[in-house]
């Protein structure tokens, strides 16, 4: 090698690191758009489970629907297979969203219980 083509490699590295690095800018702003999506979608979701939380408390339902439960657990791996996400990880994504959702529907019922068995009101967690 010459010393005339040790700075042309050094260019070609630089240009290759000057993509990789617009790459990866757009990699990430691809991904911060996908989070502010899910945070949205997240948001809609407890906004319709706390109106069913609500419904509960209404009529004396349970909180937790573990057939419900189970039978969303199946879908959602069904899904997450179908779109080749680790079944394992939407299962625990889903089980960690379902504890919330029933925390929630246990704090609707309690101010419903509190409250003299009336509507419950407000908010049950900032997250909805």
């Amino acid at each position: 090698m010459s010393e005339g083509t040790a700075p042309a490699a050094g260019d070609a590295a630089s240009v290759a690191d000057e993509a990789a690095r617009e790459r990866l800018l757009y990699l990430r702003s691809s991904i911060d758009n996908l989070d502010a999506a899910l945070v949205h979608l997240l948001a809609e979701r407890f906004k319709c489970t706390q109106q069913v939380g609500e419904l509960k408390a209404r009529h004396s339902l349970p909180p937790a629907d573990p057939a419900r439960e189970a039978a969303q657990i199946a879908r959602l791996r069904r899904l997450a297979e179908e779109a080749r996400l680790d079944p394992a990880f939407a299962e625990k994504f889903l089980n960690f969203i379902i504890g919330e959702v029933v925390q929630h529907h246990r704090a609707i019922a309690d101010r419903a219980v509190t409250s003299g068995g009336g509507e419950a009101k407000g908010s049950a967690t900032a997250a909805s």
